[in-house]
Order: structure tokens, then C-alpha cells, then sequence
């Protein structure tokens, strides 16, 4: 099931997926499951599944066989110890930016009241 994190799901679906290839639980040419096994696990629509996949792709750790599936390439797992690293990164700036958003949000609502205030202070003097 995929978390209301502030971390996207397809994210958070590729990190799954990364760490059963990390730990052995989807061995080297082993088949990922169904895209819509997958959606059912997580909870999520098909966009979402296939996005996932593809950031494993772009990882190298996945290769798809049309009409076949998609499966765990060999040496995956060691590929995935070093990504592990860049991951953490890709956590810290999701973290930063979260936080980021909330700091505006929270300027944002400073400001309103000041214009408020101050607009309606305007409005006295004349």
C-alpha cells in the first residue's frame, strides 16, 4: 500500500520492488509481477505501476520482454546496493522539499494577515 508520505507512489513502489531485488526475494530472472498484481498490492492505477517500473528501468535493474513480463536482470542486486546510496540522497531532497513547501505555506498565510491588516488600516484613515 502505498503511504501518504509526500513522497510519490511510484517512488515509493520502486523503492519496494529495489529492496526485494536487494534482498534476494526477486532473484536474477525472476518475473515481476503483473502490472495488475501490482496494482492490487498497492493499491494504485496502472499509470502508477508502469511509472515504478520504468524508474527500475532507468536503474538497469529491470528488462522487459514484450508480451512475456518483466524481469529481475542478473547482477541487479549488486546494482542495487549502489543505488541504494543515491536513493538516500533522493529521500533527503524529498524530506527538504517537503519541508520547503510547508515554509512557504506558512509565509504565505503570514503575508495574507499582514495585507489584511494592513488594507484595513488603510480603510480607517480615509
Amino acid at each position: 500500500m502505498v503511504e501518504k508520505t509526500g513522497r510519490p507512489g511510484y517512488l515509493q513502489i520502486a523503492d519496494d520492488l529495489r529492496r526485494q531485488i536487494r534482498t534476494g526475494s526477486l532473484a536474477p530472472g525472476a518475473a515481476l509481477p503483473s502490472t495488475a498484481q501490482l496494482c492490487q498490492r498497492y493499491d494504485v492505477s496502472a499509470s502508477v505501476v508502469k511509472a515504478a517500473i520504468s524508474v527500475l528501468r532507468t536503474e538497469n535493474l529491470v528488462v522487459g520482454q514484450q508480451g512475456k513480463g518483466v524481469f529481475v536482470r542478473e547482477g541487479a542486486a549488486e546494482a542495487s546496493v549502489e543505488a541504494g546510496a543515491e536513493g538516500a540522497v533522493s529521500t533527503d531532497v524529498m524530506d527538504q522539499l517537503s519541508q520547503m513547501r510547508q515554509t512557504l505555506a506558512d509565509l504565505g498565510g503570514r503575508i495574507a494577515d499582514l495585507e489584511k491588516a494592513v488594507f484595513q488600516e488603510r480603510k480607517r484613515s480615509r
